[in-house]
């Protein structure tokens, strides 16, 4: 089996991920399967997904909805705006949440399009993060495995790899 093979997946980055591709690969619904991101792995939110919609192509903008149950089983929605600048996405919130923004960017994806690694920057009010979000609907087999052999792929360290926990079911 060659570097990069899991299986008979063989992972590489979409490259490049401008603004064309982004539009592409984004748009739909993605479940959370491994995050070090205190919001999804205190407990107090489950099963987070988010769902992009493109607004434009060119600026990219997508439309965000970040869903999650929480403690009491409610579903619970985070709605936003991504607005592609230079190589990140800049959200803004809605609502009471319009004045928080907040930056993050695809680090890597696997060539269909079925997962992809995305780095938060610390904001006002969050943590730096990285999730990985697998496309509704979705089945990758071993996906842990397939991440921890490509991890360069997903523009993931070593350390980065160890410092994420694994969610046992992506919603969708």
């Amino acid at each position: 089996m060659r570097a990069g093979e899991v299986g008979a997946t063989v992972v590489s980055v979409r490259a490049p991920l401008n603004e064309s591709t982004l539009a592409e690969l984004l748009p739909g619904s993605w479940g959370i399967a491994a995050t070090n991101f205190p919001m999804w792995i205190s407990g107090e939110r489950t099963n987070p997904s988010f769902t992009y919609e493109l607004v434009s192509a060119s600026p990219l903008v997508l439309a965000d909805d970040v869903s999650y149950l929480d403690a009491e089983g409610v579903e619970k929605h985070i709605i936003g705006t991504d607005t592609l600048k230079n190589d990140e996405f800049v959200w803004r919130g809605k609502g009471v949440l319009r004045i928080v923004k907040s930056h993050w960017h695809v680090a890597g994806a696997n060539d269909d399009g079925t997962v992809a690694a995305i780095r938060f920057s610390k904001s006002a009010v969050t943590p730096a993060g990285i999730d990985i979000i697998v496309k509704t609907a979705t089945h990758v087999p071993e996906l842990r495995a397939l991440i921890a052999r490509s991890t360069e792929l997903f523009g993931l360290s070593p350390e980065d790899f160890g410092s994420l926990t694994w969610l046992t079911t992506p919603r969708g």
